[in-house]
């Protein structure tokens, strides 16, 4: 990996050799599929495997990934330059704007491609593109192999969690400048630009979501953002941000009130507290993930609230791309049905929240690097009860 202290990373941000074990723990999992030919269309998973970082992913990408030799990676031909100096393990294959990423992915394609893997539910493969690929190629058989190379994803390396902790960095200097910018009479985009102001000054990238802050009449909305809005005494301020460095995120989120706090929100702080901690701590290698939660709601049944209940208490988070900073258009949440088991180098947004309980309001989220001896909570911008 190229990060250092005093240097900022570049892409493709990992040396040969990482991106070498990551192809082969994907084609080990083709074997096993019976898979010939795999083509990644996940911007995400297309990252992972060959480090190519830009805004060109609103246009489909294919990377062609066969049993055995080179892989090739197509999109427009515009792309090239880009992909020269970012992209070391993979041939690039263009096209022109009047053909389609599959009339890249044909010319290099056999007519007979045995058994094809394609990622079914990826954000990256439109309607129209599967239905060409699957019209022009003869493959003996078709398989959804999505989650394939997300579920490889989960677990980080050492060069991932370094970049996870200076992403973090990063998240703490918007959140602290964030803070800083809440005051009766700021507004909201006042607060968003001080946040990326700081986040770019610290070193970050643009993020998979941008920062979201919104007051007191739309805390409810739950993928809104900044406005015009002004805040008034009383007022509470929802904040919630990442940083991102070399596309890894680490994102947290407070709370703030203008002026003062009611005194039942002040208690809903000390639980949401309380149950982040209980959360945390049942964060173990081997742990399913329906623990996790059951930990956490343990703490807000125990306080009365066994009425409130959540979907998750938290995410697998890190790689991202625009619109998302879950790493692609599924999220694989802290749920109370969830048997996934925890395993060292998995990193999650925890999220304590607990907002419309009809008790007060508060919430605080982190994020959360599970280590071999356990948890490491990689934020530290301010928390608590704040008063602006």
């Amino acid at each position: 990996m190229h990060l250092t202290d005093c240097r900022e990373p570049t892409a493709p941000y990992f040396e040969p050799e990482e991106f070498a074990g990551r192809l082969a723990t994907v084609r080990a999992k083709m074997r096993d599929l019976g898979v010939d030919t795999l083509l990644v269309s996940s911007p995400e998973n297309i990252f992972w495997l060959t480090g190519l970082d830009h805004w060109g992913y609103f246009a489909p990408h294919l990377l062609v990934v066969p049993a055995e030799g080179e892989l090739v990676l197509a999109t427009r031909a515009m792309e090239r330059v880009t992909i020269a100096h970012q992209v070391r393990n993979a041939r690039f294959e263009g096209h022109a704007d009047h053909e389609t990423v599959a009339d890249a992915a044909l010319r290099v394609l056999r007519a007979d491609c045995g058994t094809i893997g394609l990622e079914a539910w990826s954000s990256g493969l439109p309607h129209g593109l599967a239905q060409q690929l699957k019209h022009s190629l003869h493959a003996r058989d078709w398989l959804d192999v999505q989650g394939l190379i997300d579920d490889l994803r989960m677990v980080k390396s050492p060069a991932e969690q370094a970049l996870m902790r200076a992403a973090a960095r990063v998240s703490d200097a918007g959140m602290t400048a964030a803070i800083d910018a809440v005051a009766e009479g700021a507004s909201e985009r006042d607060v968003a630009a001080c946040a990326q102001q700081a986040m770019t000054a610290a070193g970050g990238t643009f993020p998979g979501f941008g920062p979201f802050i919104r007051s007191t009449r739309r805390l409810g909305e739950e993928h809104t953002t900044w406005r015009g809005d002004r805040f008034a005494a009383g007022d509470s301020v929802f904040l919630e941000l990442t940083g991102c460095v070399a596309r890894y995120h680490a994102p947290l989120g407070r709370l703030i009130h203008v002026g003062a706090i009611a005194p039942e929100s002040r208690a809903m702080a000390d639980l949401a507290a309380t149950a982040f901690a209980a959360a945390t701590d049942a964060m173990r290698e081997g742990t399913r993930f329906r623990d996790v939660y059951a930990a956490w709601q343990a703490q807000v049944d125990r306080a009365g609230l066994a009425h409130y209940q959540r979907h998750h208490c938290g995410y697998l988070v890190g790689i991202g791309f625009p619109p998302s900073w879950t790493g692609g258009n599924k999220v694989t949440g802290l749920r109370r049905d969830s048997d996934v088991v925890l395993r060292a180098g998995m990193s999650f947004h925890v999220l304590s929240w607990l907002m419309g309980t009809r008790r007060g309001d508060f919430f605080v989220s982190n994020t959360v690097l599970l280590g071999p001896s356990g948890p490491e909570v990689l934020n530290r911008a301010p928390g608590g009860v704040m008063l602006r």
